[in-house]
């Protein structure tokens, strides 16, 4: 019965991958951050490369490699509360001899019970409120698991199509929650893996809106030094040369030494991280040239370097930010709003720095649940800034500094990324209406410039450089300092009318702009 269970959830991970933009589209705030659906599926899909690896016929090895593949894969907030929710589910089956109606009904009932104890101030009319629901139907008369899935999905169905009722800003928005929209997918997928029934085709999306833009390629130097090293110098080489060129990995005496040119040295060390003990890092931009090529003399002397009290980790995204982010000691994790980095990026990004502690910025109000997990997981060896905003995450990082106990600096850098106002201009992915903090209504169309401060909705319409204005207006209260950050499609000319206006309206703020903020953003302003 394990290896029919297994099979449920790897098909219940495709049956998903069906409805993954379908779950995007049911985006609560017109804001680009409709990746709910993507965000789970990573989850699931987690969950299944653990579950390929698992004995088939051990039911606590497939109990675990849910549990274990779900914490390990999951991304942002949906994907954090799936992982509870199936934490229970596992650890009800990890003993059972076979997955009969009664265990399963008592499965979905702690799977509930675990999501729920997840959430400090539990919200209804989420994904918890759909993962009750299930739980519900599943304590119903069934006298088999397909009739027990059936239940479950009918009663999910009901407070599902609650939820607008129960959450006013779905209401708003006109939709029903996607993370409990998700959820049901999977209790889907796994009844139709029962029944033998094919993959539906893909529904075709008519509300769905997302701005895409590329990325700008940068290449960096990037240089580490590492030891008890777990596979030898030829498969480290290996691991590392897909990630660009002018490739060196040498080794003596225990040490390994690398240095690579690529455009992900984030990813490249914490990929590296993985096998051994990163004692040295370096990333410095390709603009700066730096080309010093490494030599082994040296390795064992610096090996004996002090390890710093303190590191910093700090998701981001734009190569601007992530280039001031790295000139203040962070090492980076890419993601951001639609691109969420999974627990384990955030992990693999805190073992590469060679600290005794380390901070981490998530940055991102979607991250900070699994920035969260990630402080579990290192046992003592990281802790949470708990910024929501990149404007937050710089304001904390300014304080940074590596030769401080990280508990001590963390107080300080929480503190100063309270005193940060974050405005962001973006677009509208969805025509609806909105009522603001400050009781006004916003009758708003796709493609609508929209402006948020500190990631709540403040204004819209108008040019993206009129709204920046507009809540400048309302923000400003006689700070010193405003930093402008212009995403992919802003140019440098955009960015100096902006400061013009600026200066013009506020002449006692100083003004600093900068190329390379995040994607899906026309501009990036702090007050400081």
């Amino acid at each position: 019965m394990p290896d029919q269970l297994a099979a449920m959830l790897r098909y219940a991970t495709d049956w998903l991958g069906v409805y993954r933009e379908q779950v995007n589209a049911l985006n609560v705030y017109p804001v680009p951050d409709g990746d709910t659906g993507t965000n789970m599926h990573l989850t699931m899909q987690s969950v299944r490369r653990e579950l390929e690896t698992a004995d088939q016929h051990s039911m606590s090895s497939v109990a675990r490699a849910i549990s274990y593949g779900a914490l390990l894969g999951a991304r942002g907030n949906s994907g954090v509360i799936l992982s509870q929710l199936l934490k229970g589910f596992a650890e009800t089956i990890r003993d059972a001899r076979e997955i009969d109606a009664g265990t399963l009904g008592k499965a979905f009932l702690a799977a509930q019970k675990s999501g729920y104890s997840a959430v400090m101030k539990p919200v209804e009319g989420t994904i918890l409120t759909v993962a009750r629901g299930v739980a519900e139907g599943a304590q119903r008369q069934g006298e088999t698991p397909a009739q027990v899935l059936e239940n479950a999905l009918f009663r999910g169905q009901e407070l599902l199509d609650q939820t607008p009722e129960m959450l006013p800003a779905l209401k708003q928005a006109g939709v029903i929650d996607s993370g409990g929209q998700g959820y049901l997918y999977l209790v889907q997928g796994m009844l139709a893996s029962l029944r033998g029934d094919a993959l539906p085709p893909a529904p075709e999306i008519t509300s769905y809106a997302q701005q895409q833009f590329e990325n700008e390629e940068f290449g960096f130097c990037t240089e580490f030094l590492m030891s008890e090293a777990t596979k030898p110098i030829e498969e480290i080489r290996e691991l590392v040369s897909p990630f660009g060129d002018s490739l060196l990995v040498v080794g003596a005496e225990g040490y390994v030494k690398g240095h690579i040119h690529t455009n992900e040295p984030d990813q490249l060390l914490a990929t590296v991280g993985r096998y051994g003990k990163m004692l040295k890092t370096k990333v410095e931009d390709m603009s700066e040239q730096h080309t010093e090529i490494l030599g082994m003399a040296g390795a064992a002397a610096r090996a004996e370097e002090e390890i710093p009290p303190t590191g910093l980790v700090a998701v981001a995204n734009g190569h601007g930010l992530v280039k001031l982010f790295r000139s203040l000691g962070a090492r980076i994790v890419s993601g951001g709003q639609t691109a969420n980095p999974s627990v384990q990026d955030i992990v693999d990004a805190v073992r590469s720095v060679s600290a005794e502690k380390v901070i981490i910025l998530p940055n991102n109000k979607n991250v900070l649940m699994a920035a969260e997990k990630v402080v579990e997981l290192m046992q003592g060896r990281a802790v949470v800034v708990p910024t929501t905003t990149l404007g937050q995450g710089m304001g904390a990082a300014l304080a940074f500094q590596s030769d401080i106990p990280a508990d001590e600096l963390a107080q300080a850098m929480t503190e100063l990324a309270a005193n940060v106002t974050t405005f962001e201009v973006t677009r509208a992915s969805r025509t609806t209406n909105i009522m603001t903090k400050d009781g006004r209504t916003l009758d708003i169309k796709e493609g609508d410039v929209i402006g948020l401060r500190d990631d709540e909705l403040a204004q819209a319409g108008g040019s993206p450089e009129d709204s920046v204005l507009e809540m400048l207006g309302k923000g400003y209260t006689g700070q010193e300092i405003a930093t402008v950050f212009g995403g992919p499609q802003k140019t440098e000319a955009d960015l100096a009318t902006l400061a013009g206006r600026i200066k013009k309206e506020f002449p006692a703020l100083e003004i600093e702009t900068h190329a390379g903020g995040p994607d899906l953003y026309d501009y990036l302003v702090t007050l400081e």
